[in-house]
């Protein structure tokens, strides 16, 4: 049995497969008259599109490297107060970015100051002055100043928002917390209960169980209150489950327990699958805008088995430049995502219009792929130039 290593580089190759795809499934989700397996399944239907997979797919992924993130904190001496400021603020950076990009769909661009596009392109800026991973060469003076600004901007940007209409007109509120408020909120959670866990396999088990039967009396009908901050725990049971399969690998590797390995992961995997399947009829079918335990566990049962995949390509074959090409989208993962509203903003300022042929069918699919190959290009590029998002 071919040794693996401690750290799992595989873990990259997953998160950039998945970021290149959420681009793909957020631009495709434009084009007309595509198969129906690629789509977001309505609410209402008992089944689920392959578009559908994707976001279930990175809660994972944020989980699997969360051992990591806090034990490499802990390596460089940071204590509990240290450790969990840092996981406040992560959490804090994205609820904040989530927020904002909610309420961006419902901007009323005809009665505001500045129009949607130039609102986005804004905040968006805002919020790499922020958050972005500034060089070490750069002063403090400095960096802190554009940090300021960053913050000033959104401030700004605050107080200029108009939503709704002009007969009914709204501020700034929560609809939904977004894509990147949702993994705030989850890591938030996910995270804490790591840390105060200290790593141990038993009580994670608990955890992931527990957050599981949440997710699951509440679609069922037993348990009728969404918590606060957890809701019906659906994307941390998610997250939990990637916390607890990285540090059941590090366990059973670190032991050179490899074929156990090898058996655990791909027992969870189909187990989880299983169980997805076998709980379809009794709480909401399979379906992803209501995110029920069907949907949870049939989309973690196949990430784990690709997660599995890719162990032994990258990790066990040493092929990790198979996934070259999209190795930003792996590691300015947030970059990647932010990029895409100021692509499109700048679409719409220059009145570019795809022509009918790339807008659908088999020719708005290539031109999916050809936009998720772009801005992991113009990702490339930025990371040349030292300009990547970190939080």
């Amino acid at each position: 049995m071919n040794q693996l290593p401690l750290r799992i580089l595989s873990i990259d190759v997953l998160r950039a497969i998945t970021m290149f795809l959420m681009i793909f499934v957020n631009d495709v989700a434009g084009v007309k008259h595509i198969p129906e397996w690629i789509e977001h399944a309505p609410a209402d239907a008992d089944r689920m599109g392959f578009s559908d997979l994707i976001f279930p797919a990175f809660l994972f992924i944020v989980g699997l490297s969360l051992p990591f993130a806090i034990q490499s904190r802990k390596d460089k001496g940071a204590g509990l107060l240290s450790v969990s400021g840092y996981i406040a603020l992560r959490a804090f950076a994205l609820i904040v970015m989530g927020f904002f990009h909610v309420n961006l769909e419902n901007y009323d661009g005809q009665s505001a100051l500045l129009s949607y596009s130039v609102y986005t392109i804004l905040i968006t800026i805002g919020f790499f002055l922020v958050w972005l991973d500034y060089p070490s060469t750069l002063s403090k003076v400095k960096k802190n100043g554009f940090i300021v600004l960053g913050i000033v901007l959104i401030a700004v940007l605050a107080l200029l928002y108009k939503g709704g209409s002009a007969e009914k007109p709204e501020t700034l509120k929560p609809h939904w917390w977004g894509i990147l408020g949702i993994i705030g909120w989850a890591y938030l959670v996910s995270a804490f209960v790591y840390l105060f866990s200290k790593g141990n396999i038993l009580v994670l088990m608990l955890a992931f169980v527990a957050f599981a039967a949440i997710n699951i009396t509440s679609h069922m009908g037993i348990f009728q209150h969404h918590l606060w901050i957890i809701g019906d725990a659906s994307s941390i049971t998610l997250m939990m489950g990637g916390a607890l399969v990285t540090s059941m690998y590090k366990k059973l590797i670190g032991n050179k327990k490899y074929l156990d390995f090898w058996i655990m992961i791909i027992f969870y995997g189909l187990l989880s699958f299983a169980f997805g399947m076998f709980i379809r009829p009794y709480a909401g079918g399979i379906s992803k805008i209501y995110a029920t335990p069907a949907w949870v566990f049939v989309c973690m049962g196949i990430t784990i088995l690709v997660f599995a995949l890719l162990i032994y390509i990258v990790d066990v074959k040493h092929k990790k430049d198979w996934f070259k090409i999209i190795k930003p989208a792996g590691t300015s993962t947030l970059t990647c995502y932010l990029i895409p509203y100021l692509l499109y903003s700048l679409f719409h300022l220059v009145h570019f219009h795809f022509p009918h042929f790339l807008s659908s069918g088999i020719g708005g699919i290539i031109r999916s792929f050809f936009i998720s190959f772009l801005v992991i290009g113009i990702v490339y590029f930025l990371e040349k130039k030292k300009l990547r998002l970190k939080v």
